[in-house]
């Protein structure tokens, strides 16, 4: 039997899911559910199972370390990491990664999932994809569907011929959009369709030739950023040139809204794409959800999340609402108005306000940092920088840095002097000297590094060398 290849979608924002989940650090990287993240989760639903390979990852280039340091807190060597030169939507995405597919391995199969949803028994996932599987290998597109339990508006819905049957693929009559409620309710009550997981399983050549029947504008220019594609470090960079050209649409309106071939397994399980807070809060069981530091007196239906080390949170007599702290903002929010928090960042974003976007702990591929302490001339930030990890060698133009080793050991070079750092030991990096911070130990540095100077922007570095080579990026300091 041909290789199935998981193929993992791991871009988005997640703006329903504010302040957890921002541009930076979407909800995919966030554990809300369980122990693990929700990308995580997605990398290990099929691993050990007959005849399924190590995924393929596709991803942007802000989040490429975030990925890789996730698969490998999970012990997953990918089949790739691949990084997109620029969002284009699913529909080159998935292309990309059939194309990339086809060429090493003809027979394969693209077992096609985002990677923000939540599929809590992997069994029964499983034995839907063995259910399609032979439908895949005679060329059909098998998607997968969810029985409704509700008239959700926040879902797409596909139409059955008949009554789904658990286990057996039938065809798909058409996909409908996000219904509104009235029609959502008529769906739920005639019993032929299904929640649109967005999840599906075909051949690479039977996708490829799909395209070429309903987008064939898509082949070339995805085509030549394949071929084109790169090394880098462990990752594989699409093309840049050739991806400026491809066209920004969907899987579902480029391909499965048009082709004929198209058939649905029920997925008998639970699932859920934790598309805002009221889905989070129904995910982790309703009633009264406490996640983190949290008091709750009388309340009711209602989610309390404290994102904060030494931060309270504190609810009293609360009914259907959501909260949630973070260090840089707080969210409050009757519980069933949660699709509105995406409105509500939009017109964060039209007025210029960092949080829309900005995570507060910044990742890196050598560790993470925030702020702690920010005002005119002067910042404080919390450095953790990994055994092994090394920051690159840089200089800034515009401000000076006192580095304070809070616990573990640090390797400092300030120009031409290399010094060891521990515990309650400090070192000064003038104003335009050449420095680095490397961890040559078994256990996190974690130091607090005070900033002065007339401009503290992220973008004042010069980098000389970096293990990570971000050297042709015009990328943040460190």
């Amino acid at each position: 039997m041909p290789e199935i290849f998981p193929v993992l979608l791991c871009g988005g924002s997640g703006t329903r899911l504010w302040p957890v989940s921002r541009k930076s650090f979407p909800k995919q990287f966030v554990p809300l559910a369980g122990q693990g993240t929700l990308f995580q989760a997605a990398a290990s639903r099929m691993l050990g199972a007959p005849g399924v390979a190590s995924p393929l990852v596709i991803t942007n280039a802000d989040f490429r370390f975030i990925v890789a340091e996730q698969l490998a807190a999970e012990g997953i060597k990918p089949a790739a990491i691949m990084i997109e030169p620029a969002a284009k939507n699913t529909g080159p995405a998935i292309l990309a990664a059939a194309a990339h597919l086809a060429g090493l391995h003809p027979e394969a199969l693209l077992l096609v999932m985002p990677t923000d949803h939540a599929i809590p028994d992997i069994d029964a996932f499983r034995a839907a994809v063995a259910a399609g599987v032979p439908r895949a290998l005679a060329g059909q597109i098998v998607t997968f569907g969810i029985r409704p339990d509700r008239p959700e508006t926040g879902y797409g819905w596909i139409e059955l011929q008949s009554a789904p049957v658990e286990g057996v693929a039938q065809k798909v009559q058409r996909f409908v959009e996000k219904p509104v409620l009235e029609a959502a309710e008529a769906m739920l009550a005639e019993g032929r369709y299904l929640w649109n997981a967005g999840i599906f399983l075909v051949a690479a050549k039977v996708l490829l030739d799909a395209v070429g029947e309903h987008a064939p504008d898509l082949l070339a220019p995805v085509g030549e950023a394949v071929a084109g594609a790169r090394a880098d470090l462990d990752f594989l960079r699409l093309a840049g040139g050739p991806w400026a050209e491809v066209r920004d649409i969907s899987i579902d309106f480029a391909v499965m809204e048009k082709a004929a071939n198209i058939e649905v397994v029920p997925l008998g399980t639970a699932w859920s794409d934790l598309g805002d807070w009221n889905a989070v809060w129904r995910e982790n069981g309703g009633g009264m959800v406490a996640q983190g530091a949290v008091t709750a007196i009388d309340c009711e239906g209602s989610l309390l999340r404290s994102e904060v080390e030494g931060q309270h949170v504190v609810g009293i007599g609360l009914n259907d609402l959501v909260v949630v702290a973070m260090p840089d903002a707080v969210l409050v929010a009757d519980r069933t108005r949660a699709q509105e928090v995406k409105a509500a960042v939009s017109q964060m974003k039209a007025r210029s306000v960092r949080q829309a976007e900005v995570f507060p702990r910044d990742h890196r591929p050598w560790g993470w940092f925030e702020t702690l302490a920010l005002a005119d001339r002067f910042q404080v930030k919390r450095i953790v920088v990994k055994p092994g990890a090394a920051l690159s060698l840089q200089s800034h133009v515009h401000r000076a840095e006192h580095w304070i080793v809070v616990s573990g050991t640090a390797q400092v070079t300030v120009g031409d002097e290399v010094k060891l750092l521990s515990e309650n030991q400090s070192v000064y990096v003038p104003l335009g000297a050449v420095h680095r911070l490397t961890n040559p130990g078994k256990v996190p540095v974690v130091l607090i590094e005070v900033q002065t100077g007339a401009y503290l922007g992220e973008d004042d570095i010069i980098r000389y060398e970096d293990i990570y080579a971000r050297g042709d990026e015009n990328g943040p300091a460190r």
